[in-house]
């Protein structure tokens, strides 16, 4: 069915007749929703994530008609972050469009965390008819102004004629230098206003962007450093899993034969099953590495700023990274090289060139020890199956039954925390969490993307959305936007009745009924025994699956993955008083600076 049929179908529903007379018209001229959406098309956009309303529904339906995948949200925020998901999978932005006022504010959660994970994102707003501004127009807000406290480059087109030329600049800011976030702003008569096709102005394309390199005095400098450190350590950061440099840095990791740990995002840019991973004795290898090599990675509150007790009082660092501005931040001692990842791997792997790394014994012997200490820990804590089950338990029965291939979404507090130390990886990208921004709300959205981009270029992959009960409660209802959109996501909720730890069923019924409930519960404190796998019973042919043993676990989600066009929920009762293995620091370290 062509765009005009369905234009006539719909009119009744969605589109006055105005706007539809001026769509149809644009047959003839080109109208701005069709400018927009085709200039998005001309810069490679693949994927839009929205909530449409006034005054942007044409620019959907446009999208559409250029072959842009239009991804109906159920929220501005979920949509932002499905957005840019996309864009640290691809190095290409997607497009989060939204409406003009509350809905541009909703999205702001999304830039925010794009910018902070260095991601491209591209945001469309709609806003107000110029002609009455500042006469409080319908949802009138100033939503540029406010988007540059957001966004690397937020501006509104001076022309209709001038499109094509703004959409290549917001893409490039996006995506060159440190990714990061663009907004543009659209007017109403604007989106709906018509121009013949000779008065657009030529704009040219963006090409992938540029990938620095350093310079020889520094590989000069990072070869010796490494011939003179005693127990030398490498940090894979997710910036690495972005540069898709993987090729590059397995080489130099193997080459070198140092150990390493993978940030969050940065598990499987090399194996995490690797012989050189030493992510069991983390909290050791930072404590006592004299030489640390950070490879897309930042020394912020994730790696405690470097400082001491968590790294030893005299470290010297090697920092790698695209951002020149965080080089050597939180340390005197630093070797500061803005390259891009691969560019650098590539360079570092043609200088060595057979050049070896004399690692000292000693050092592999405490790392090992360790690595051996802790991973008996975790397997006891894995092996107890009391009931309910602890965090460990329920994810060594979901790793015996996942493919290794597949992409975890991980978001909630414990449950996150506990996913990393026990599900290994062995590609990168194949792991989404809250992120440098520690936001809270993004799994739904992440998933969406992730399953949309694997239907699309990887289709035996599954994604796997794990969250806690509270950090479901965020984008619960995009569930309904993965089953419309049929892609089979298999949402697994960690139910622990709280935020941290909840309380059991017996002792949240007595604290209810004895008091006013805002007095008497805890605040980390939710409903307990909620049945979230009901939610499938919503939908035909959506499934959801309760369970407490670790036998039950396997069994649904064996029977998760034989959906291949549905999603399921399998909802998975955790002991309120379940923690994660003892630390040795707390997690979140402050700042000595």
């Amino acid at each position: 069915m062509n765009f005009l049929k369905v234009l006539n179908l719909k009119k009744n529903n969605f589109i006055n007749p105005k706007r539809f007379a001026m769509i149809k018209m644009s047959q003839d001229k080109l109208d701005g929703a069709g400018l927009i959406a085709k200039s998005l098309k001309e810069q490679g956009v693949e994927y839009m994530f929205g909530v449409v309303g006034i005054p942007v529904i044409e620019i959907a339906l446009r999208a559409q008609q250029y072959g842009i995948k239009y991804v109906g949200m159920r929220n501005e925020q979920s949509a932002s972050y499905a957005a840019s998901a996309i864009g640290y999978l691809t190095r290409k932005p997607a497009v989060a469009l939204c409406v003009s006022g509350p809905g541009f504010v909703h999205t702001l959660a999304g830039m925010a965390n794009a910018n902070e994970n260095a991601w491209p994102l591209l945001v469309v707003g709609g806003s107000s008819d110029l002609g009455q501004e500042s006469q409080g127009a319908f949802q009138e807000y100033p939503q540029v102004a406010l988007g540059k406290n957001f966004a690397k480059y937020s501006a509104r087109p001076s022309s209709l004629s001038n499109v094509p030329f703004f959409v290549e600049k917001a893409f490039r800011t996006a995506t060159y230098g440190r990714p990061g976030t663009a907004y543009l702003d659209f007017s109403a008569e604007m989106i709906t206003s018509t121009i013949e096709p000779d008065e657009v102005a030529c704009s040219a394309l963006c090409g992938e962007a540029p990938r620095p390199l350093t310079s020889e005095d520094n590989l000069q400098k990072v070869y010796e450093a490494l011939k003179e450190a005693k127990k030398p350590l490498i940090i894979i950061g997710k910036g690495a899993a972005y540069s898709q440099a993987e090729k590059e840095i397995n080489k130099l990791v193997e080459s070198l034969g140092i150990p390493f740990l993978p940030s969050p995002m940065g598990k499987g840019v090399v194996d995490d099953d690797h012989t050189l991973c030493v992510s069991a004795a983390r909290s050791t290898a930072l404590k006592e590495a004299d030489l640390i090599v950070l490879l897309g990675s930042r020394l912020n509150w994730m790696l405690h700023f470097g400082q001491p007790p968590r790294f030893a009082e005299k470290v010297k660092i090697i920092q790698v990274d695209l951002n020149a501005e965080e080089l050597g931040n939180n340390t005197t001692d630093c070797i500061k090289i803005q390259a891009d990842l691969k560019s650098f791997g590539k360079q570092m792997n043609d200088f060595l060139n057979g050049k070896k790394i004399d690692i000292d014994r000693e050092w592999w012997d405490i790392l090992a020890k360790k690595v051996e200490k802790n991973k008996n820990v975790i397997q006891s804590m894995a092996n107890d199956s009391t009931l309910p089950l602890n965090y460990y338990a329920a994810y060594a029965s979901i790793k015996k039954v996942l493919p290794k291939n597949s992409i975890i979404v991980s978001e909630g507090a414990n449950t996150m925390d506990t996913s990393r130390s026990i599900m290994n990886h062995s590609e990168p990208r194949h792991r989404l969490d809250a992120g440098s921004f520690g936001t809270m709300g993004v799994g739904s959205g992440f998933a969406i993307a992730a399953a949309l981009h694997c239907r699309d270029y990887h289709p035996s992959k599954r994604v796997i959305c794990i969250q806690g009960d509270s950090a479901f409660g965020f984008g619960g209802m995009e569930i309904e936007t993965a089953y419309r959109y049929n892609l089979p996501i298999i949402f697994i909720i960690f139910n622990n009745n709280g935020i941290y730890g909840g309380l059991d069923t017996e002792s949240f019924a007595g604290l209810k009924e004895t008091g006013d409930p805002t007095i008497n519960l805890p605040p980390m404190s939710l409903t307990a025994g909620i049945r979230y796998e009901k939610f499938a019973n919503a939908f035909e042919n959506f499934k959801g699956y309760f369970v407490q043993t670790p036998d039950e676990i396997c069994t649904a989600l064996r029977q998760a993955l034989s959906e291949t066009s549905t999603p399921s929920i399998i909802n998975i009762e955790i002991s309120p008083s379940a923690d994660r293995k003892a630390q040795e620091f707390p997690w979140l370290t402050k700042s000595k600076l």
